[in-house]
């Protein structure tokens, strides 16, 4: 363990590296993150101290990787509200449950296509249906879009997405994680789980009072180690229910989002979101061998063009509905495209319950070309919107 600093050194070198490069590409940095993991690890050169194997330091890393998971969602549930959601109106509630009943079906008929068993079709009905809410609030952002008539429809879809996610997750850890066997082990487990979920939360709304009260104090250092005891805490002992310790992490910033102190908890959670986050999508990175990806590719194109047909169905649904333009309802379909950061944790629930490893190799690619396609066709949707409607009225004439 004596280069151990030094490879954990390595590793962040690298990852900044690779994060100033997409900021110079204007791309987002989760594809990058993964591809400079792929890079290196088992098969990379070394010499002398400078080892990219990352043999002494894996392990250590990889469990940075949790923590990132960890922030990735608790940062999630900060920024989340269901009442908001519940008020977002008949657009959103519609338009959610048609985009994620066209993915999830659309991973069901790509499991079918290629034979998959019954657990790895619904992990990748996971990485299927799962929007990135980092990408898409990103590419918002820097195209500014934040005010846009269209951009509540798609957040108010993410938010219903990134609830539907939650419950499918917890499902997943005690079909895979948890060891049972038999039909009514995992309902039972799964029904603890989604019991825990709905207790957490109706239990953590009648106490924020009181939480908020042990939260007003003025010291930043007493504060943060509040919130982490928080943190830790409740998704260490929702792990111990076969709930996935992300969820833990997702319920109690859910309950910390209804806290007067929430956009104290977010100033001071932020810098461990990005710095474990960076870290967490290069761990996953690292457990990929290059050489494995062949075998993923049909699928992969197949589950690509799948997405594209269903993301577009559900946002020109969205927009009929909510009565915005058919060039913001291509917006809408256009930005959910995108894969990121939940996808990769189902792809990891995969890895930890023994499942193909092809399942892993299917998800850096998916992940990889919906993460790079995604903003590229949110920013020419203008273009793309203009080219249809100009093929159209040539075909009206040429029929006329």
């Amino acid at each position: 363990m004596e280069t151990l600093i030094f490879e954990v050194g390595m590793a962040l070198a690298l990852i900044t590296l690779t994060g100033l490069l997409s900021a110079k590409l204007r791309f987002s940095v989760i594809p990058f993150y993964i591809l400079i993991g792929m890079a290196v690890g088992p098969h990379a050169p070394h010499f002398w101290i400078i080892d990219l194997r990352f043999i002494e330091s894996s392990s250590f890393i990889e469990f940075m990787g949790r923590l990132g998971i960890l922030f990735l969602l608790f940062y999630l549930g900060l920024e989340f509200s269901v009442a908001r959601l519940l008020k977002s109106g008949k657009a959103i509630i519609v338009g959610g449950s048609f985009y994620v009943a066209l993915n999830f079906l659309s991973g069901l008929l790509l499991g079918w296509i290629t034979d998959l068993p019954i657990k790895e079709t619904l992990v990748v009905c996971g990485i299927m249906t799962s929007s990135s809410t980092a990408i898409v609030a990103k590419v918002l952002v820097d195209l500014k879009r934040t005010a846009n008539p269209e951009t509540e429809i798609i957040m108010g879809m993410i938010m219903f997405d990134d609830l539907f996610i939650a419950v499918h997750i917890s499902i997943l850890t005690g079909l895979i994680l948890s060891g049972a066997s038999s039909f009514w082990s995992v309902l039972l487990i799964s029904l603890t789980a989604l019991v825990f979920i709905v207790v957490f939360l109706y239990v953590g709304r009648k106490i924020i009072k009181y939480i908020d009260f042990a939260l007003n104090i003025k010291s930043s250092e007493l504060f943060l180690l509040m919130i982490m005891t928080l943190l830790f805490l409740v998704a260490g002992f929702s792990e111990t229910l076969h709930v996935a310790e992300a969820i833990g992490a997702l319920m109690i910033g859910l309950v910390l989002g209804e806290s007067r102190h929430v956009k104290r908890i977010e100033q001071q959670v932020l810098p461990f979101r990005d710095f474990f986050g960076a870290l967490f999508f290069f761990s996953f990175g690292l457990t990929i061998e290059p050489a494995s990806l062949g075998g993923a590719v049909g699928m992969t194109l197949i589950a690509v063009l799948l997405t594209l047909v269903g993301n577009l169905g559900a946002g020109m649904l969205a927009g009929r509905i909510s009565g915005i333009s058919p060039k913001a309802s291509l917006n809408v379909g256009f930005t959910l495209v995108s894969r990121g950061e939940f996808s990769i944790i189902m792809a990891n629930i995969g890895k930890a319950g023994g499942l193909m490893a092809s399942i892993q190799s299917f998800a850096v690619l998916y992940v990889l070309i919906l993460a790079v396609l995604g903003p590229l066709l949110t920013k020419e949707s203008k273009w793309i919107y203009q080219s249809y409607e100009q093929m159209r009225k040539r075909l009206r004439r040429s029929r006329g």
